[in-house]
């Protein structure tokens, strides 16, 4: 199957640059590009892409809000951005309004491509230190013991498994520290995303944590 992808940032260069660099891949089509949140909405329907390259900042609508945009009236387009800046601000805005990674722009063509793969298969996609960050924060604001919105919806132990992932535990960390095996945590974690109506793990982190 081949991947459309779309391309948005605000300079031409790097728009002609991801351009040729992708164009080599057999399964990926560039199939449109554009230069600010605007255009890339108005293009959607035209070139109808799996994989958006979003800029983090952007003249007029940066990539957080297109994000945004994409997520309520495109969900199923992965959103990835691809930028300078690894501030908090654009990486947990964008997270929260549903990016399915984010990447900074000096990881290597491989990097990107498989990046790409990944996403258009409904994977999370984090730069190194993207996620060195995103868990530093999670762990630092760890999960209380207070309630959180929808957890009326969750058994007592989807709510353990939810706070868990929240700190950034992996499921065999879960597993050992609940006394239960993998793969019933892998069907909890699947559970609160389905109740919650939350796409991935880094989703529901962000939002016991927001």
């Amino acid at each position: 199957m081949t991947i459309r992808v779309l391309l948005v940032d605000d300079q031409v260069l790097m728009r002609q640059g991801l351009r040729k660099l992708l164009e080599i891949e057999e399964d990926i089509e560039v199939v449109a590009d554009a230069p600010d949140g605007r255009a890339a909405l108005r293009a959607v329907p035209r070139c109808l892409p799996d994989v958006a390259l979003v800029d983090a900042r952007m003249p007029g609508m940066d990539g957080v809000e297109l994000i945004g945009h994409l997520s309520r009236e495109h969900p199923q387009i992965a959103a990835i951005v691809l930028s300078t800046f690894d501030q908090d601000d654009y990486i947990f805005g964008a997270l929260r309004n549903g990016a399915a990674g984010y990447l900074i722009k000096d990881c290597s063509p491989e990097e990107l491509v498989t990046a790409i793969h990944r996403a258009a298969r409904g994977e999370t996609v984090l730069a190194s230190p993207v996620a060195a960050r995103l868990v530093a924060e999670l762990r630092a604001t760890a999960p209380g013991r207070g309630g959180f919105h929808g957890q009326e919806k969750l058994s007592a132990r989807e709510v353990e498994v939810a706070r868990l992932v929240s700190a950034g535990a992996a499921n065999k960390e879960i597993a050992a520290r609940l006394y239960i095996t993998e793969g019933t945590v892998k069907n909890h974690v699947s559970a609160v995303l389905r109740k919650l109506g939350l796409r991935d793990r880094t989703q529901l982190a962000v939002y016991l944590n927001g």
